[in-house]
């Protein structure tokens, strides 16, 4: 198997930059957000959890 490291690398610096924007951006809400998280039952955050990967599974599959 041929790994192409620059999609790879450019897939990581995607993430990179998604996930700071928020952060950047409202970092009290963020912070806020957080908080309530540690809230949240585990089963609550495994499931956003497994819904995520299947999204992205589902638009990796449509692109």
């Amino acid at each position: 198997m041929n790994i192409n490291w620059h999609d790879l690398l450019t897939a990581f610096a995607l993430v990179l930059i998604i996930e700071g924007l928020l952060p950047f951006t409202i970092p009290e809400k963020v912070k806020e957000v957080y908080r309530s998280l540690q809230q949240a039952p585990s089963k609550s955050l495994r499931t956003m959890g497994l819904a995520s990967i299947i999204a992205g599974l589902v638009l990796l599959y449509i692109v």
